[in-house]
């Protein structure tokens, strides 16, 4: 009798506790965030004459040389948030060595000369990062200014007005979110069709 008993007790804990954490905790959560935090609930998508362009929060890739280029990615087939992670590659694996080898070789025919940020040319952990250095936004403006056909100060103004700091003053580096930054640019200075 008391293993029948015990066994009900199991199944209705079970029952209990799925309803209770999987059900309506993570609605309780999910209501909470989108009344006190809509915005960052909801991916911190960014919008354009009504359209979707991105999300601050995700990584997308830039290939057009008047823009500036994020970090390379190695999720997926590039900037996929849904195979996001970095490539697991040890520091005396030979791909990764050739890989990095190869955009700095890449680097240095764009900005011959400048020493090459070593966010430039490897991935994040995530491989979907959205955020460069400051030193690596300032490398490629030689190439977007040139591509524009804009001073390089102007440029330069641009990336210092998107340059956000620590956080809380003192939390992580100084970074530059490259979808922001390409969207200002665009919006003051918009690219020759």
């Amino acid at each position: 009798m008391n293993i029948a008993r015990n066994l009900i007790v199991a199944v209705l804990m079970t029952i209990v506790t799925t309803v209770l954490l999987g059900v309506i905790y993570p609605l309780a959560i999910t209501g909470i965030a989108q009344v006190a935090f809509p915005d960052q609930a909801n991916g911190q998508l960014i919008e354009q004459n009504g359209k979707v362009v991105g999300s601050r929060l995700i990584g997308q890739g830039f290939s057009s040389p008047g823009y500036f280029r994020p970090r390379p990615s190695a999720a997926g087939m590039g900037y996929d948030a849904a195979n996001s992670a970095g490539s697991n590659l040890g520091p005396t694996n030979k791909k990764l060595i050739d890989t990095v080898t190869s955009n700095v070789e890449a680097a240095r025919k764009e900005n011959p000369g400048a020493p090459v940020p070593i966010d430039l040319v490897t991935a994040s952990a995530s491989g979907i990062d959205p955020h460069i250095t400051p030193a690596s936004a300032d490398f490629q403006v030689p190439r977007v200014a040139r591509e524009r056909g804009l001073p390089e100060p102007d440029v330069r103004a641009i990336v210092a007005a998107n340059t956000e700091g620590r956080q809380l003053g003192f939390f992580g580096e100084p970074r530059v979110n490259v979808l922001e930054l390409n969207l200002a640019l665009d919006g003051r200075h918009p690219t020759k069709k």
